[in-house]
């Protein structure tokens, strides 16, 4: 398995296998605006569910070593036989640790419920901890979130401009960088997930890791166009899509490896820690590493090629490719037709295969054909005036 997967990622990264990431880019746009619409719908019609530290409230923890097994019913029970229509979220901490969360409540009452807890529980009113949280914390928490993401997409930009020489990549890589938060933070308002201060925070990782990935490809991408433009064998497109299928395999991979202990962390703190800062940062670690491997390969490279496709020397590349490669067709008929008829032929010539995004072949290195025009294998480079050298056979 893992040597036809190496196998897989040297026939991508020479050319000799590929997947038109470019050429059906329209497909990857309909799937992401799709999911991305279904994230907005989730956000503005279910909204966020925000953790105490945003909306304010009181918090119970109940240190038990006997937990029944209705020990959500048994909390509720117990807060509303003194809070009544109280609003309350019970979950488990650990083992042996039960959480309660309910609206602000005054002194008196938070310990008329702590002293009702412990009697529900069976436990003493000094194993009950009681903590409130004020709204105005999870403002200051927000707010300072906000102008961290704000600095760092503007910095983001000027780096990105500057590095790539072009700001039609920075603009790219920031719609893929919005397509990333718009989808994750649309997962976790549609499937009820919890957001915590650690989530603001891997809100914030996810950005740079999905920023990461694309700059490797653009790196990539940026390489293989220019060496495009000098030598005008092959289209923009068809460049940059090798260069997306020459980074695709490094990109998985590079995600797994990182999702991996990251699912164990997630494991540990769903089964064993239950909520916490450990499960809320694994939680929108790997929901967004999720994301932003596909935004890197299927996303980021297909918008860059849509916002340069009408560039006069991008257009002008097309062109001088059209006329290399209908060249190169011809050369092969040709090489063709005299196979047929028995005479000798370059081997040069016969069986030029196609690269990623229908490129040729012989633009990943065929030195025989580096001028567009067929050279016989004998031929020498350099001044008109030297002499042949002969066959080995003949010397």
């Amino acid at each position: 398995m893992s040597s036809r997967f190496a196998t897989l990622g040297n026939d991508l990264y020479t050319g000799q296998r590929s997947v038109p990431v470019v050429a059906q880019r329209h497909k990857f746009y309909i799937a992401s605006a799709v999911v991305m619409a279904i994230a907005v719908f989730g956000l503005v019609f279910q909204g966020l569910n925000l953790g105490l530290e945003f909306r304010g409230g009181s918090e119970f923890r109940v240190a038990t070593t006997s937990l029944p097994a209705t020990y959500e019913q048994v909390a509720r029970e117990a807060v509303g036989s003194t809070e009544g229509e109280t609003d309350v979220n019970v979950t488990l901490v650990g083992n042996d640790t039960v959480r309660v969360q309910t609206d602000r409540l005054t002194e008196s009452d938070s310990q008329s419920v702590r002293s009702d807890l412990a009697e529900a529980f069976g436990v003493a009113t000094s194993e009950v901890s009681s903590t409130f949280i004020g709204p105005s914390w999870g403002a200051s928490v927000s707010g300072q979130a906000l102008r961290a993401l704000v600095i760092f997409l503007v910095l983001v930009a000027i780096v990105m401009s500057i590095y790539f020489r072009n700001w039609k990549m920075a603009a790219a890589a920031l719609i893929a960088l919005a397509h990333d938060m718009i989808i994750t933070v649309g997962i976790y308002a549609l499937v009820g997930f919890e957001v915590s201060p650690a989530t603001m925070i891997g809100f914030l990782t996810v950005l740079g890791y999905s920023l990461y990935d694309t700059v490797v490809v653009f790196d990539k991408v940026r390489e293989n166009t220019n060496e495009a433009f000098a030598n005008g064998r092959v289209t923009f497109a068809e460049a940059a899509n090798l260069a997306v299928n020459q980074t695709m395999v490094r990109s998985i991979n590079t995600t797994v490896i990182g999702l991996l202990p990251i699912a164990a962390v997630l494991a540990v703190g769903a089964i064993w820690l239950g909520p916490g800062v450990l499960l809320d940062l694994s939680l929108v670690l790997f929901v967004g590493i999720l994301i932003g491997a596909y935004s890197s390969i299927f996303i980021a490279t297909p918008l860059l090629v849509t916002l340069r496709r009408n560039e006069p020397a991008v257009l002008e590349l097309d062109k001088r490719a059209a006329r290399h490669q209908a060249r190169k067709a011809k050369d092969v008929a040709a090489a063709e037709a005299a196979e047929a008829a028995g005479e000798d032929v370059d081997d040069s010539l016969v069986g030029v295969g196609s690269g990623a995004g229908g490129a040729p072949a012989a633009a990943a290195g065929d030195s025989s054909t580096l001028s567009g025009r067929a050279v016989h294998k004998y031929a020498q480079s350099g001044p008109r005036n030297q002499p042949r050298r002969p066959p080995k056979s003949k010397r």
